[in-house]
């Protein structure tokens, strides 16, 4: 079997191996074609306009993460025993710096490469679908590669600076590594918070004036605001859902290795380790599964996209089955071929772990097949608000909110079906509670297994956008809007589902860390009638409401700006509906940038302070930790319901307005298109800004509360 050793290092060097062979498809993307002139002068104004909102945005996070992280070793350092507080203080704060670091280099690279291979991905369209496509998805996979890599490297490095430099015990090192996942969240709360405002403001911006006043079409050059919108696309879904991705997947492992410490008597180092190399095979699969997409003769872009999603099914189920038959079987094998002889015993634990993995993988696939019923087209929710829309703007947002209400149904009861299954497999095992804790780990393992390829999926999906932008602003041929047009509506449905992902794979994490909490504190139940803890559950569920109500204000008061700024250009400036000057795009992009970055603060502020007040007032009391727990536990299960909501209200919205555009009830300009075009409008920061940002939020929780446990003890 695998020495000691070998598993340690096993995660870094595929990491390493896979940050090296990103570049074999950055390559593919740096050497195709730029197009012509005029589309590369609207490329550049796009990768302007997004490079110089990325470093004033992250000159800001980069202030804020310095004071948090010298705040939080200030706080053990005060509060710890003398001389263990400030080492403690500087373990938990360096490991905090390195996740902050690591999630806004993320970041960057995602808004990088979707401003190179926008102009890449319209130059393509000239020679079909497949070149773009295959242009745009690869691009997406650099992103994911580089996302999914760092976060392994990150930890990895961690954990070997730990057992190898320092020589800290085993079991203590995933407990301080903690502070790494709070920084990744720290960071992608205000990436993704800085971004979804900035892309929303944007387009509702461009979409009242540009649409609806002006009756102008979507992407028009004479639009002040449509740069600026294409700016969003990159420094919110790109850079902000980077950043984002790179949380969930470092929250995740290090949420399942303090899990895993529980069992060390069981498994040892393997049962600590499980998740990193499962992650690290599936970085392998989603390379593999990259290769099969390509669009064949007549059939649907979507469709080859969908079979490279279940070629890369398929392979991390394989790799789960070789990761519980080599590293969690309680029979403990001499060799390889014993391993996996005796996996079909079930006096062994390792079939039932692989039950849990599978619960977790069949969990993701029922949240893309819940997704795309309640924002598809094709299906009744979209058809029913589009048929709202007939009857007015009134009855569009009535019709459009009870669909989104309605998603939280499927959207709970697979959650819990996922949690149940995954924990009675768990203690079948026969390592009994501790068994069915990990087992619910192992299923949110189950469900990350393919984030490299949903990543990559999600990533393509801003980039067709930018490249239909380019497309149409440059006046190109209308057979390469077609092709773009075609692309842009399969992204939208690949940024649809993976928005579904996000939300299931949030509601399992959400567990397993709040498993992991209830450890690191010492916890072994929260009790609700306790008058604190009870306190601490009901400002847990209003914080979130809270918090979503400043980020969509946010987005309003942003797009206002936008639109006085448009209505002024075309008041003043006769000749740019006319078509005969350009507008003033930086004159948008520049009051886009300072709104998003004005507006993300206090949202952020309210989300990290929240948990900290909770537990340190109710300290005196011996139950800050207990007070957190509730806070944590009502917050997120109040999270992952309105983030369901939001997300799918949001996407039902955008999507009845595409299909009243593709001739249906009276096609574009119609009254119901009218109306629709006012749902999309306000279903833009429900899906764009706040969703997105929930799901950061829910996870901030449990990373925050998770490193600053022994604070709250």
């Amino acid at each position: 079997m695998a020495s000691s050793l070998s598993l340690e290092l096993f995660a870094p060097i595929l990491a390493i191996l896979g940050l090296l062979y990103s570049l074999v498809f950055w390559r593919h993307v740096t050497h195709a074609g730029n197009g012509t002139p005029a589309m590369q002068k609207v490329a550049h104004a796009i990768s302007v306009g997004a490079r110089a909102f990325i470093r004033r945005q992250y000159k800001t996070i980069t202030i804020l993460a310095l004071v948090a992280g010298l705040a939080m070793i200030v706080a053990y350092g005060l509060t710890g025993a003398p001389g263990e507080g400030w080492r403690r203080g500087l373990e938990v704060g360096i490991s905090f710096l390195l996740g902050s670091l690591l999630s806004g280099i993320a970041g960057v690279v995602s808004m990088v490469v979707a401003t190179k291979a926008n102009l890449k991905t319209a130059s393509a369209s000239r020679s079909g679908v497949n070149a773009a496509l295959q242009m745009a998805l690869r691009a997406g996979t650099v992103s994911a590669i580089v996302i999914t890599a760092l976060s392994l490297l990150g930890i990895s490095g961690l954990y070997l600076f730990y057992r190898f430099v320092l020589h800290v015990d085993v079991v203590q090192i995933p407990a301080l590594i903690v502070g790494y996942g709070f920084g990744a969240s720290f960071v992608a709360l205000f990436a993704q918070l800085g971004g979804g405002i900035y892309t929303k403001a944007a387009d509702v911006g461009a979409d009242l004036v540009g649409k609806i006043e002006a009756g102008i079409p979507e992407d028009d050059p004479r639009n002040p605001a449509v740069v600026a919108d294409l700016v969003g696309d990159n420094v919110g879904d790109c850079a902000g859902r980077g950043a984002d991705l790179f949380e969930s997947i470092s929250a995740e492992n290090i949420g399942a290795m303090v899990l895993g410490v529980a069992l060390y008597s069981t498994f040892g180092l393997k049962g600590i380790l499980f998740p990193l190399i499962l992650r690290a095979l599936g970085l392998v699969a989603t390379i593999l599964g990259i290769y099969t997409v390509s669009v064949r003769r007549a059939e649907a872009p979507m469709s080859s996209m969908i079979r490279g999603y279940w070629f890369t099914t398929a392979l991390t189920t394989l790799a789960l089955f070789v990761c519980c038959a080599l590293m969690l079987s309680t029979f403990n094998p001499s060799s390889i071929g014993l391993a996996f002889r005796s996996f079909f015993d079930l006096q062994n634990s390792a079939p039932w772990f692989f039950f849990c993995g599978i619960t977790g993988i069949l969990t993701s696939v029922a949240f893309v097949y819940i997704t795309d019923y309640y924002t598809g087209k094709q299906h009744r929710p979209v058809q029913s608000i589009a048929q709202a829309s007939t009857t007015g703007h009134a009855t569009n947002i009535i019709s459009g909110t009870a669909i989104g209400m309605e998603s939280t149904g499927l959207t709970v009861l697979t959650v819990c079906v996922a949690l149940f299954a995954s924990y009675w497999f768990g203690t079948q095992t026969g390592i009994g509670v501790a068994g069915g804790l990990y087992g619910t780990a192992v299923a949110t393992m189950g469900m990350l297994a393919m984030v490299g390829f949903v990543l990559a999926m999600d990533m393509f999906g801003p980039i067709t956008d930018n490249a239909g932008g380019i497309v149409e602003m440059s006046k190109a041929p209308e057979e390469m809007r077609v092709i773009t047009d075609e692309l842009d509506a399969t992204g939208n449905t690949t940024k649809a589902l993976t928005k579904g992902y996000a939300v299931g794979s949030a509601a399992l994490a959400a567990f397993l860390l709040f498993s992991a909490f209830l450890e690191e504190a010492h916890l072994t139940s929260v009790d609700l009638a306790k008058v604190p803890v009870f306190i601490g559950a009901f400002l847990g569920a209003m914080v979130v409401f809270f918090f979503t109500s400043l980020t969509i204000r946010a987005v309003g008061r942003a797009a206002g700006v936008i639109v006085e700024e448009v209505r002024k250009q075309f008041r003043e400036n006769k000749g740019i509906m006319e078509g005969k000057t350009e507008p003033d795009y930086a004159a948008a992009v520049d009051i886009a940038t300072k709104g998003a970055l004005k507006e993300m603060i206090l949202p952020g502020l309210v989300a990290v302070i929240s948990p900290i007040a909770v537990g340190l007032l109710f300290k005196k009391q011996g139950m800050g930790a207990e007070a957190v727990a509730g806070l944590l536990m009502v917050g997120t299960i109040t999270g992952v319901i309105l983030a369901a909501y939001l997300n799918n209200a949001g996407g039902a919205w955008d999507n009845a307005k595409k299909y009243i555009e593709t001739g249906h009830l009276g096609g574009k300009r119609s009254p119901a298109h009218q109306a629709a075009v006012t749902g999309d409008t306000v279903g833009d920061p429900f899906k764009d800004t706040a969703g997105p940002s929930l799901h950061v939020l829910i996870k901030l929780f449990s990373t925050l509360t998770l490193a600053l446990a022994t604070l709250f003890i």
